[in-house]
């Protein structure tokens, strides 16, 4: 991700996707503002179930890697529900790797050389992960109904204990398994909301899962701060 647009700063509001997303600076200058707060180095963001408002400064440069919903937590070994909802320092949790690693990009003349960097620590960090295969299985369930499976059904299909189930969610993904669906729901409708611009924001509501308008309209202005009819047409809002 590189800004060089015309103004100082450019400003968007990203959307919760329950993904956490990784960005290693390779400039002298700030990654970013994020919610007021200035971020100077490389940054992780936990985007679980809230909007957060960006703006990258002219001249800034940073390798973004997004992680799939629950596959961040082999690479970081912490429970995920510490940072939920929140942007941190990378070198709090990777220390002198980190310093390391912006270094190495720094002095890298391409972006192609970058990633390839990049591809190969994190290989080297997966490694010495590991993956809840139960989690892994409830999470593709998840995708694939866009959120409309129930807890309880996952529950049942994975042979554990709701509380346990919850607990595992929290330590691989940093919600519970009910707040997961809850956002792929909402993501969910986010893509017929693109997909299908001609069609009412009460069909959007019906075949995204939700069981009325007023719920639908809800969770819009929990996870953007805004009403569906608004999100629809807005230029800066990122998803």
């Amino acid at each position: 991700m590189e800004c060089d647009g015309d103004a100082d700063w450019n400003q968007i509001r990203v959307l919760p996707d329950t993904c956490v997303e990784l960005f290693l600076n390779y400039t002298s200058g700030p990654v970013a503002v994020i919610d007021k707060v200035l971020y100077n180095r490389s940054i992780i963001s936990f985007r679980m179930s809230r909007p957060v408002d960006v703006q990258m400064r002219k001249g800034s440069g940073c390798l973004a890697i997004c992680f799939h919903p629950g596959m961040a937590y082999p690479f970081f070994h912490r429970p995920m529900h510490l940072f939920k909802d929140a942007t941190i320092n990378l070198s709090g949790l990777w220390n002198e790797m980190t310093s390391e690693l912006e270094e190495k990009l720094a002095n890298l003349s391409d972006n192609e050389a970058r990633v390839a960097m990049v591809q190969e620590f994190l290989l080297r960090q997966l490694a010495t992960g590991k993956q809840d295969l139960q989690v892994a299985y409830c999470l593709n369930q998840a995708q694939l109904s866009g959120g409309k499976i129930s807890v309880g059904k996952l529950v049942h299909e994975t042979g554990i204990s709701q509380r346990q189930l919850s607990r595992r969610f929290q330590q691989s993904i940093g919600l519970s398994p009910k707040e997961y669906l809850g956002v792929c729901r909402f993501v969910s409708s986010l893509r017929y909301l693109t997909k299908y611009p001609q069609i009412s924001l009460t069909e959007v509501a019906y075949l995204s899962g939700y069981y009325d308008q007023a719920h639908f309209i809800r969770d819009y202005k929990v996870y953007t701060g805004h009403p569906p009819g608004e999100v629809a047409t807005a230029k800066h809002i990122l998803f």
